[in-house]
């Protein structure tokens, strides 16, 4: 059990850069197997899935160079169907299933286990992935565990209307629709900011796609796609967990990075809450905050902050600008619109001295607290609420243990390098 020991009450201050956007990346290393050509990608987090597809794709016999130092990556796809097929795929990780399209183009049909999950946010289902395929004339039957998935010998265009705002099912029907004569069509598509990064991806390996950041996309398919040099963008979920730590303990910090553009909402509720921070050219800063909680004009209704599908505030931000609140004074209620159960890490919060009331499995109120401390707590498998976590425990004089913090290393590898260079006193113990 790997474990993070914080000795908290010092203001973390100075500059940092945000890396590469993890939820970009993914499905751009997946994405690689749309093409012979070389593929370069740039300002790359070394993430533990990424590792799990690159070591998936040397199986397979590509040629995959890392360089970590570099934040580079580069792939260069060179191999048979049937060692393609014979390649184990990943389980346990969420993005196998960003494997699915690509591998369908290349090996015509494959095996796909049930087991590809990631954080304990409720039921990530692959449902709306297999829909997707499934309209595009893939067929797909079930074994008992696991998905016999295989291609048509001629792809049919799609006009599909998700049930709900999906990232990484709107990734596939990209993924399928860039190499299907025809125009395809999504409605209801996911905007996210790695949604449209990756659009961009795809277009400059000559993919036509419309719609980028609507809910509505068009793609008209190719013969083929080229090789590609690409960076990867900042993470804003990145962005917005540093400002987050600067402003909750009282320190001077700049973030630096190139996506202040899609920054002004997240901003906006960290003010909302009673956090200094705000955006400048080339990044935020942040300043000592006074947590006084912005009051509404209506006076019945509590200071919210509401999580959903972009352009609301992200739900994979919440569990931060919760930690980041604990010394609210004020009443605040936080909304979690997408995951069911993403909010039972309160009770940990709570070891803290933090006053919080979990309403339903979607709604917490976070009142004014009587007094903070120090203590043991455990964290779910949820990469966002051991970042919420650190995030509290560092605003707090004296030792803090969060237990079974490993989760943190998925999306953010050199996070606690980063946070002592700040000034932080937190280190991990075995």
């Amino acid at each position: 059990m790997s474990k993070l020991v914080v000795h908290g009450g010092v203001p973390l201050s100075g500059e940092i850069t945000v890396s590469g956007n993890k939820n970009a990346v993914l499905p751009m290393i997946c994405g690689s197997l749309l093409t012979d050509g070389k593929v370069a990608l740039t300002n790359v987090p070394a993430i533990t899935d990424g590792l799990k597809i690159a070591g998936f794709f040397r199986e397979m016999g590509s040629v995959v160079e890392e360089n970590n130092a570099l934040s580079q990556i580069n792939i260069q796809h060179s191999f048979s169907a049937d060692k393609a097929q014979a390649a184990a795929i990943p389980t346990g990780i969420r993005s196998a299933v960003l494997l699915i399209a690509p591998l369908l183009h290349l090996t015509g049909k494959f095996e796909f286990d049930q087991d590809a999950k990631g954080c304990a946010l409720g039921v990530r289902e692959i449902d709306p992935h297999l829909g997707i395929i499934s309209e595009f004339g893939c067929s797909v039957a079930y074994n008992g565990t696991s998905c016999l998935i295989s291609k048509p010998q001629t792809y049919t265009p799609a006009n599909i209307w998700m049930d709900y705002q999906s990232v990484t099912a709107t990734e596939t029907f990209l993924m399928m629709a860039v190499l299907t004569k025809g125009v395809s069509r999504l409605t209801n598509a996911a905007s996210e900011p790695h949604v449209k990064y990756f659009c961009q991806y795809l277009i400059d390996m000559g993919a036509k796609i419309k719609g980028i950041g609507t809910s509505i996309l068009e793609v008209e398919g190719v013969e083929s796609l080229t090789g590609v040099e690409f960076r990867v963008p900042d993470d804003h979920h990145e962005a917005a967990t540093f400002a987050a730590l600067g402003a909750a303990t009282g320190g001077v910090l700049k973030v630096n990075t190139h996506i202040v553009d899609e920054m002004t909402l997240i901003v906006r509720q960290f003010q909302k809450v009673g956090l200094n921070m705000r955006i400048v050219e080339g990044g935020i800063i942040t300043g000592p905050s006074t947590f006084e909680v912005e009051e509404n004009f209506t006076p019945e209704i509590l200071t919210k902050v509401e999580a959903a599908p972009w352009p609301y505030f992200p739900a994979d931000i919440l569990p931060q600008i919760i930690g980041a609140s604990i010394q609210a004074k004020g009443e605040l209620l936080f909304w979690n619109k997408v995951y069911e159960g993403a909010l039972f890490w309160s009770s940990e919060l709570m070891k803290f001295g933090a006053r919080a009331h979990l309403s339903d499995p979607h709604r917490l109120i976070l009142t004014r607290n009587k007094q903070l401390r120090p203590a043991t707590v455990e964290a779910p498998y949820i990469i966002r609420v051991v970042l919420g976590l650190v995030i509290a425990a560092l605003q707090i004089e004296g030792r803090s243990e969060i237990l079974n913090a490993a989760p943190i290393r998925r999306a953010h590898p050199d996070f606690i390098e980063k946070l002592k260079a700040l000034g932080a006193d937190i280190e991990w113990v075995s």
